[in-house]
Parts: C-alpha cells; structure tokens; sequence
C-alpha cells in the first residue's frame, strides 16, 4: 500500500512537470506567432493566437487544481513543497506570457491593414527572437533542475531591455518626424512593450527554477536597463 502510495504521489509531479511543458511550449508558440502575425499583417493568424490563448489558461487551472490538491492530501514537506510550489509559480508566470502574446496579436489586428517600416519591424524581431530563446532556456532549466542556466537567463534580461530602449527612441523619433506615424508607432510600441515583459516573467521563472533547485533565493539585485518606465505605462 504504502509503495503504491509513494508512486502515485511520484506520478503526480510528474503530470506537474508534463502540464508545465504544455504550457511552455504553448506559450513560445503563441509569442512567435503572435509577431508573425504583426510582421506579416496577417488578421487570420492574429486570430488564432487570441483563440489558442483559452488552452494556456486552461492549463493553468488544471496545475492550480492538482496543486491544490496535492497539497491538501499529501502535505509535501522540504524539496517535494519547492517543486509543487515552483510549478504554481511557473505556471503564474506562463500564464501572463500567454497573454502578452494575445496582446501583440491584438495590437496585429488593429494595425493588419497598415504598412510597417522595416527597420522598426527588423528591431521588434531582434527583441522576439531573443525573448524566445531566453524563454525556451529557462524551460529548459525547469526542467533539468539546472541553476546555473537559470542565472545565465536571469542575467541576460537586460538584453531585452537594451533592445526596447533603443527601439523605444526609433518609434519616439519616427513619431516626431510625421503626426500621421502616431497611431502605428503607438500600436508598435505598446506590443515591444509586452514582449519586454516577457523578459520579465520569463527572468521570474529563472528565480524560481533557482529557489526550486537551491532552496534559497537570489539575493542580487535583478539586473534592469528599462530607461522608459516614466515616459511609458503599460497594463502588465
């Protein structure tokens, strides 16, 4: 009975691990996505991303459910409680990176019918790409415990902020040069605003794969370079 026991309470972090996966992959799909359909001015695709964006919540729910519930019945203790919190936390942060990509999907509808400047649209790529491959890392560090590559994520954050800052002054001065630049340049600015965000909550899951391996937190300060935050307010 008790072995019995042992391997369900086993299966059950396991299905945690497989549902944050899930996710994680739902998400960077719905990111990439999400500037394809802003780059290619493509309302269908913007579409599809604000649809799918039901199944990262869903997800969420369900790790909510069985976090809940495991917590209730097996009252984890010491490392199990780390990994059945940090998968709460995980799924928190994932959840909010499915929106942000609904967001930029939103900003590709209102905008499907206006034409972007290439080298505005080459900067919001360059900040996609990366947030990209950092998220897809930090996943990667979730799921090999792996501290150390977690850092390396926490610490690149401000890569992500280099790039908004520098394309933050492009659309500034793209809007200076011509009023009529008003409405796109807003619309672009607000999604580079949210894929910045991603690197916030992808830098969030960096923390906690870090508690989740080393039982402590980091107690650095978070490395920021957002030059922006009293020239521009957006909803996280």
């Amino acid at each position: 009975m008790n072995e019995h026991i042992v391997t369900s309470y086993e299966e059950e972090l396991a299905l945690l691990d497989k549902k944050i996966a899930h996710m994680g992959g739902l998400a960077e799909h719905n990111l990439g996505l999400s500037f394809d359909a802003l780059e290619h001015r493509d309302p269908r695709l913007a579409e599809t991303v604000v649809k799918s964006d039901k199944q990262i919540d869903q997800l969420q729910r369900e790790i909510e459910t069985l976090v809940i519930s495991m917590i209730a019945r097996r009252q984890p203790m010491a490392d199990d409680l780390r990994r059945v919190m940090a998968a709460l936390r995980i799924a928190g942060d994932l959840e909010r990176v499915g929106d942000l990509a609904k967001n930029i999907a939103k900003r590709a509808l209102a905008i499907a019918h206006e034409s972007h400047p290439k080298p505005l649209m080459t900067g919001l790529g360059h900040m996609v790409e990366l947030a990209l491959k950092q998220l897809k890392s930090v996943l990667d560090a979730y799921s090999e415990r792996d501290a150390e590559k977690a850092m390396a994520v926490w610490r690149d954050d401000e890569q992500i902020d280099a790039m908004y800052n520098s394309l933050f002054r492009e659309l500034l001065t793209y809007m200076m040069e011509d009023p009529r630049n008003i409405g796109l340049s807003t619309h672009l600015l607000f999604g580079a605003k949210n894929i910045e965000r991603v690197g916030d909550h992808t830098t969030n899951i960096a923390e906690t794969v870090h508690f989740l391996v080393k039982g402590m937190n980091i107690t650095d300060d978070r490395p920021k370079l957002d030059q922006t935050s009293t020239t521009l307010i957006s909803k996280d």
